[in-house]
């Protein structure tokens, strides 16, 4: 991953389809479909239909999927639709999250418990 590297993602685009980034992403915009990047920060227009990987995001769109991120907050304009797996958790006051939360162990593995498969995170 080349540091410093940043994609933005408009307001008026719409991606159908997964979108894998080994840079950092800003996203106004929609995604219909997983999204995989280093780090995320999701802008109140953003909407996101489909799982989200990261190392750390910052959200205050919409998502409808699970997220799983070693650091991950949820700001109060977020609404959130799905199981959330994370090793560092902040949500604001006013976010709306439906969904299962589980605190990751290790950078590898989510809650060895749990019904979803092994997800792991890209370093």
């Amino acid at each position: 991953m080349s540091k410093g590297t940043f994609s933005v993602i408009g307001a008026d685009v719409v991606i159908a389809g997964d979108l894998t980034a080994s840079a950092d992403l800003h996203l106004d915009g929609r995604i219909e479909g997983d999204l995989s990047c280093a780090a995320l920060v999701q802008g109140e227009s953003g909407v996101i239909e489909g799982s989200v990987h990261a190392q750390s995001a910052r959200l205050s769109g919409r998502i409808k999927g699970s997220i799983t991120a070693s650091e991950l907050v949820i700001l109060r304009n977020a609404v959130v639709e799905g199981d959330v797996f994370y090793k560092a958790l902040t949500i604001e006051e006013g976010a709306c999250v439906e969904g299962r939360f589980s605190q990751k162990r290790d950078d590898t593995s989510v809650d060895e418990n749990s019904e979803k498969p092994d997800l792991a995170l890209a370093n």
